[in-house]
């Protein structure tokens, strides 16, 4: 999971992060977080999400239970000044139980008790979407391999790395695209972050269900022609990888992406095979060897 750090100033904020890009460091204005705040809350993990939800829900009972107790006697059958009887009575208004122990007994509780459940109402809705856009979000299981080999294939040096679906069904479709990020400076003498498409030998799969190995020949009319760990290392070098399909069970298109860094690039090793075959002829995709290399054989 990508960390990160935030500091925030007078009128701007900074933050590093770790993502499939490298490290990337990003200054923004203060505003751009709480305009863009439903997408962080689509972005962040289950758990923190649902402990949002909790803490906004009790926050809100809170707030009520504490506009409730200062008018002694506003809520019938509640014990005056009894905060725990305001914040319940509040959870029951807000989720319109209507237990009929405790009512609002005078005008200000009554106005309370109509702005609290306008308010339930529209935060039940808004919570019910968000909750709703953000499971039933397609997702893809695509595992990548957590290196990427230089090789030889056909008597040509050529960049590997594997894509299993770790899910049983199958991805329609499924393509490919790799590009080399790196820093590169204009005859102006500006350095600049440029993108490289690398040609791959099948860039696209009409059934990705097991393993794909994607290949991109290094030869005279690639990017990474001449290249060595120690340049790739001086230009801050990044394989970008892009995938998306449609799945067949949602019948949704789905995206995967994965990055590989200059250390996570392994020169003159190969892949150990990860497909076998049972006894009974069928097929078998062995994931727990998926991310092994091994020396290149003379």
């Amino acid at each position: 999971m990508a960390k990160r750090r935030s500091r925030k100033t007078k009128r701007a904020s900074k933050r590093e992060e770790d993502t499939v890009f490298g490290r990337v460091e990003r200054i923004a204005d203060r505003g751009d977080w709480a305009l863009d705040f439903y997408h962080h809350l689509l972005m962040v993990s289950p758990w923190t999400l649902f402990l949002i939800l909790v803490a906004t829900y009790i926050g809100f009972n809170l707030l009520f239970g504490a506009l409730y107790v200062l008018q002694p006697g506003g809520i019938a059958n509640a014990a005056p000044g009894s905060f725990p009887d305001a914040f319940f009575f509040s959870v029951q208004t807000m989720a319109t139980i209507g237990y009929g122990d405790m009512h609002p007994a005078t005008l200000y509780t009554n106005l309370l008790v109509t702005a609290e459940v306008l308010l339930g109402m529209t935060g039940l809705a808004l919570a019910t979407g968000l909750v709703f856009a953000r499971f039933s979000r397609p997702t893809a299981r695509v595992m990548f391999s957590r290196v990427a080999v230089v090789t030889l294939h056909d008597g040509v040096p050529t960049l590997m790395f594997r894509a299993a679906n770790q899910r049983g069904n199958q991805i329609l479709n499924a393509e490919v695209s790799v590009s080399l990020a790196r820093q590169m400076t204009s005859q102006e003498g500006i350095v600049m972050r440029r993108f490289q498409e690398l040609k791959l030998v099948r860039s696209r799969s009409p059934l990705f269900a097991l393993s794909w190995t994607v290949m991109h020949p290094i030869d005279e009319l690639s990017p990474l022609y001449g290249a060595t760990p120690d340049s790739l290392y001086e230009d801050q070098a990044e394989i970008i990888v892009l995938l998306s399909g449609r799945d067949d069970t949602l019948s949704d298109i789905i995206y995967a992406r994965h990055s590989y860094m200059p250390d996570e690039i392994l020169w003159n090793r190969r892949f150990v095979d990860v497909l076998e075959e049972t006894p009974s002829g069928r097929r078998l995709l062995n994931l727990r060897c998926f991310h092994e290399t091994e020396p290149l054989r003379d």
